[in-house]
């Protein structure tokens, strides 16, 4: 099993990205095979609503960092998206990214039932983090991502969220988190 992570954080061991990790790690102990991309080290612009995606090319014409990043998630079974909750979404990081798998869908995607360029059957993990403790604060976040990941052929998505966590290293001390990330990955790599 391959598995792509994508950290939206700018923070490398910020708490969305230790509840990465963790899903990851026992993924690898389970015989995954896990390739990690932390976004605010790649140098990479946003989609350009240039549709050479749709017309000339069947990929993103752009050529820089993410083209590794999105040929590996070409190549995965699993895809790990994770990011904390900035301004009510996830981070400009992440956005940027996600704008830019709009190569995944094919120039007949708004009419057509299978746009997408992707094999199906794939699965998505998103891990959020939040300050905010209620439960029905940002909970329009991972939805809107779930619907959008469909369309490319994702067909079963898992939330992993963290309320309340604001500060340093909190999502570490939150067993029912590093619990939940690791059965998770159990059951999705076995």
């Amino acid at each position: 099993m391959k598995i792509t992570c994508v950290l939206g954080s700018a923070k490398a061991n910020g708490n969305s990205a230790t509840l990465a990790k963790r899903f990851c790690g026992r993924a690898q102990e389970l015989g995954a095979e896990v390739q990690t991309f932390l976004l605010n080290d790649l140098s990479y612009r946003g989609c350009q609503g240039c549709n050479a995606c749709k017309t000339t090319h069947d990929r993103c014409v752009e050529r820089d960092d993410l083209e590794r990043v999105l040929d590996s998630i070409r190549e995965c079974d699993v895809l790990v998206m994770a990011s904390p909750v900035y301004f009510g979404s996830v981070t400009g990081q992440l956005k940027s990214f996600i704008d830019r798998t709009y190569s995944f869908l094919g120039p007949d995607f708004l009419v057509s039932e299978d746009a997408s360029r992707l094999e199906s059957g794939k699965k998505l993990v998103f891990i959020q983090t939040q300050a905010a403790d209620a439960e029905d604060a940002f909970d329009d976040v991972f939805p809107k991502l779930r619907d959008f990941f469909r369309y490319y052929g994702f067909a079963e998505s898992t939330l992993i969220r963290g309320c309340g966590i604001a500060g340093p290293g909190e999502s570490a001390k939150r067993e029912d988190l590093m619990k939940l990330a690791d059965e998770t990955a159990e059951r999705l790599v076995a």
